[in-house]
């Protein structure tokens, strides 16, 4: 018996970091996951590192870790390793950020999405993150594809 689910793949660290209730706030130039609305969303780990320092920045600053804490974060968000399915999220409404915004809101939306410049961006709240029992091992994509994740690997 199995799940078939939306896939989404994040790049490293932020499948991690939506996994383990870090981020939840997703952002994209389109609004990808707005018809995922109210459903779950499967978490795949990409090969590939985020390109870019601006999540260091937003954990060290907006959040106040140490180092310490940045790298247990970043070796939890790690554990089943890449080119996995490790998770699930649920999706919430998606809009579009606008142009300006008061600076706390702001500031706000930027630590819950773990990165800055966030204007006009498309934004999907993520809410109830859960690891799988075990990974799943597969190849990821560019775009939202679907996935048949075995019931015993739900957590």
């Amino acid at each position: 018996m199995s799940v078939q689910l939306w896939c989404l793949s994040f790049r490293v660290p932020y499948a991690g970091l939506v996994l383990d209730g870090v981020k939840t706030v997703e952002s994209r130039w389109r609004p990808l996951l707005a018809p995922l609305e109210n459903q779950t969303l499967a978490i795949h780990v990409a090969w590939r590192d985020w390109e870019g320092e601006e999540w260091r920045a937003v954990l060290s600053g907006m959040l106040g870790m140490n180092e310490t804490q940045i790298q247990e974060l970043l070796d939890s968000g790690e554990r089943f390793g890449r080119g996995v399915v490790a998770g699930l999220v649920d999706v919430g409404r998606t809009w579009q950020c606008p142009t300006s915004l008061p600076e706390a809101e702001l500031r706000d939306l930027q630590r819950s999405a773990v990165i800055i410049g966030l204007q006009e961006k498309h934004l999907t709240y993520l809410s109830n993150p859960r690891w799988l029992k075990e990974p799943l091992k597969t190849r990821g994509s560019r775009d939202l594809w679907t996935i048949e994740i075995p019931a015993e690997l739900l957590p």
